[in-house]
């Protein structure tokens, strides 16, 4: 007897449920291992070169980004682009600012990251990258070169901008701003115009003799700040034009710190800002603070005001001090001014940090004498560190001297609407 053996109708169905249990293990694992494999850059490190001809930056990454470019626009400055959009920088580890390699600052982008690398102003070198042959590494080689051929090399580039994103001219947001103005009889418009907000006054430290801080490379307080406060004045004759725009100085011109406010009084300003820019031991430092007249609150606003007071003023002091008496003179006689500079303080720093991306470092109150001498509204600006390599480099461009004039254009433009639109509703209430 022949049996023949038949398989069985259902087994064929668990034949191909086995192979899908199969695909869909593979698709599991597939899939996992995507997960896995996201590109992790773990920490930056830097290092002398064996053989003495320069430096190594290397990128630890736990995978291969999907390409990369280097550019080094300046001696200084070597800017590299990391692209593949599952880079994660979790937990990252940085090199510290010690060395010829100063600082290494990382910006998220859409789809990459942009990388920033600050050498010493006495470093000499040229800028290669390449994947490290042992693994998925990225090492940057930074070869000594002399300063005539590393200049030449530079001159190929154009450096990065990693804040794209803001467009100085839109940034100032000129779209007219209606204020609602009813028409009181003829006897209050006098009256009307004089609580108009019409003159503001705009005071750059320092000056002449007086540089102010030293930053990084050379870069100096007067010259950086000179340049903002005429691009906001520019700013505010195009757009508010209503506005008179009165400067302490408007060239490389020393003026005493008891003399710029009078100066304002002598105009009837409505507004007093003074524009200087900050400095620290610690390059890392960065950051805006704006400050208004009254007592320090901590010791960081005391050591600002102490170095912003002790100026070259030529009739020879070196530190004018402001007592506990006559700040407290100052805040009984002025209420008003102080809360408006308050309100205005923080206008300025919203814009700073929420418009212009700026790290802010707080709204803060401080015996400051260029305020002292100003009998209106007043405060003081520091718009960044001229220490910082970082905020050197934005600030002594034009592109960020933009931004930041622009924030402060924004902050002075609200204001004004909103004092005048407080100054219409009295005089409607007056007319009633």
């Amino acid at each position: 007897m022949t049996y023949e053996f038949k398989t069985p109708g259902r087994m064929p169905s668990l034949y191909s449920l086995i192979r899908l249990c199969s695909g869909m293990v593979f698709l599991s694992l597939f899939f996992a291992g995507t997960v896995s494999a996201q590109t992790h850059l773990e920490r930056v490190s830097k290092a002398e070169r064996s053989d003495g001809l320069g430096y190594v930056v290397r990128y630890h990454l736990s995978s291969p980004v999907d390409s990369f470019k280097v550019l080094q626009p300046a001696p200084d400055l070597v800017q590299m682009e990391l692209f593949g959009s599952g880079i994660d920088t979790t937990g990252i580890q940085l090199p510290t600012e010690e060395g010829k390699i100063q600082e290494v600052r990382l910006y998220k982008l859409e789809e990459s990251y942009g990388v920033d690398i600050y050498l010493d102003s006495d470093v000499w070198v040229t800028s290669k990258a390449y994947i490290d042959k042992n693994g998925s590494d990225i090492l940057l080689a930074l070869t000594k070169a002399d300063e005539y051929d590393v200049k030449v090399f530079t001159q190929q580039f154009l450096a990065r901008n990693w804040y794209k994103d803001i467009n100085p001219e839109d940034a100032l947001e000129l779209a007219p701003v209606e204020i609602p103005v009813p028409q009181p009889d003829n006897s209050y418009n006098q009256v009307r115009d004089k609580l108009k907000f019409d003159t503001i006054v705009i005071d750059p430290g320092h000056g002449g003799h007086d540089p102010g801080n030293i930053g990084y490379r050379g870069a100096k307080e007067k010259d950086v700040v000179l340049a903002i406060s005429k691009k906001l004045g520019g700013y505010i004759n195009e757009y508010l034009p209503d506005v008179k725009v009165i400067y302490t100085r408007d060239d490389d011109t020393f003026i005493d710190l008891e003399e710029r406010g009078p100066i304002g009084n002598k105009h009837e300003g409505d507004l007093f800002v003074s524009i200087h820019a900050n400095a620290f031991e610690k390059t890392s430092v960065r950051g805006t603070e704006v400050f208004f007249l009254g007592m320090h609150r901590n010791q960081t606003s005391f050591e600002i005001m102490k170095h912003e007071n002790q100026v070259f003023n030529t009739s020879g002091h070196d530190y004018v001090e402001l007592t506990e008496e006559d700040l407290m003179i100052y805040e009984l006689a002025h209420a008003g001014y102080i809360a408006t500079s308050e309100r205005i303080s923080t206008m300025i720093d919203h814009q700073f940090t929420n418009r212009a991306g700026r790290k802010s470092r707080g709204v803060k109150q401080a015996g400051f004498v260029v305020l002292y001498g100003a009998a209106m509204p007043a405060m003081l600006v520091e718009v960044g560190f001229l220490t910082n390599p970082s905020e050197q480099r934005f600030l002594s461009s034009d592109y960020g001297q933009s931004i930041i004039a622009s924030a402060l254009f924004r902050a002075i433009r609200d204001y004004k609407v909103e004092y005048e639109n407080t100054q219409v509703f009295d005089d409607t209430a007056t007319n009633r």
